[in-house]
């Protein structure tokens, strides 16, 4: 048998990695767009934002995310009614990835735009939580809790998993900057360094509860994720890597498959090996050089 070359090996896995999260075609029209439009960004391509969001490490973070976000009882609600994760799992994900790039490497006015058209939709989420507690997606209290476990899953992982783990002040500059876009979707005083980020999860704690919405929604991810079988096993990796990650108090809400449960003495070199791999795959189909820019003031 002729031994395939390494280059389009490469080339066609980072394609297919970047497709299947990304959207075919449209995905990589919009990668076009938000790496290679002229103008200034709100970040400039060294920042510490850049750093930890252009990293195969957001794929173990984006996992952890969305496993602490179902155990407050009010945001996995709004998930469970307005949300077509099961239906269309990988456009979901492809539009909350479009909203991290855009809003990280895009021109300051597509960034713009982006937290606008996300503002847009949280005011027409509303409803009524099981329990009978109205919520509304853009309630300030849900908009911190979402925000607050989204940057303390990308910024843990990416310290853990990362190709260039952060120093203590990168850190503080990453929840800085997050704390930038955050404040434009309404999130009010989010947190900019690592004692306020320690002191918003302290605050949220006591709200979080395992509810059988929360239990679907790690069933989906853990146990029967949207994927072929052949992948699963790679896929077990991350995801376990990204259950590990959970402070104690979260793992004990979110039950861990059976066949998982073996793999948890692994989770961190696997998911060390898996996002490796991510990030390989990834390296054979980068995103276009963006043209020489600055960081808007």
């Amino acid at each position: 048998m002729t031994p395939v070359a390494a280059g389009p090996l490469r080339r066609r896995a980072g394609r297919l990695v970047f497709e299947q999260v990304s959207g075919g075609a449209e995905g990589r029209a919009r990668r076009e767009r938000i790496h290679a439009t002229p103008g200034p960004r709100w970040f400039p391509p060294d920042s510490a934002v850049a750093r930890v969001h252009g990293d195969a490490a957001m794929f173990v973070g984006g996992l952890r995310a969305l496993l602490l976000q179902s155990l407050h009882p009010l945001a996995v609600a709004a998930i469970a009614d307005h949300s077509d994760y099961r239906d269309d799992p990988w456009g979901r994900l492809g539009r909350t990835s479009t909203f991290l790039a855009e809003t990280t490497f895009a021109t300051a006015d597509d960034a713009q735009r982006a937290v606008d058209v996300v503002r847009a939709v949280h005011a027409r989420v509303r409803g009524t939580a099981p329990d009978g507690t109205p919520y509304t997606a853009d309630d300030p209290v849900l908009l911190d809790w979402v925000h607050v476990a989204e940057v303390d899953s990308f910024l843990l992982t990416h310290q853990r998993h990362g190709a260039r783990p952060l120093d203590g002040p990168g850190c503080d500059a990453y929840l800085a900057q997050t704390a930038t876009v955050a404040a434009r979707l309404g999130v009010l005083d989010p947190p900019r360094d690592r004692a306020a980020l320690g002191a918003a999860l302290d605050r949220h704690r006591p709200a979080l509860a395992r509810t059988a919405a929360s239990d679907d929604i790690a069933h989906f991810l853990l146990a029967e994720p949207p994927l072929p079988w052949p992948v699963r096993g790679f896929y077990a990796l991350l995801a376990v890597a990204a259950w590990a990650s959970l402070p104690a108090t979260a793992r004990a809400m979110i039950p861990l498959p059976g066949h998982l449960r073996a793999v948890v003495p692994l989770a961190r070199p696997g998911g060390q090996a898996a996002t490796r791999a991510v990030r390989w795959a990834l390296a054979g189909d980068p995103p276009p050089a963006g043209p020489a820019t600055h960081p808007t003031s």
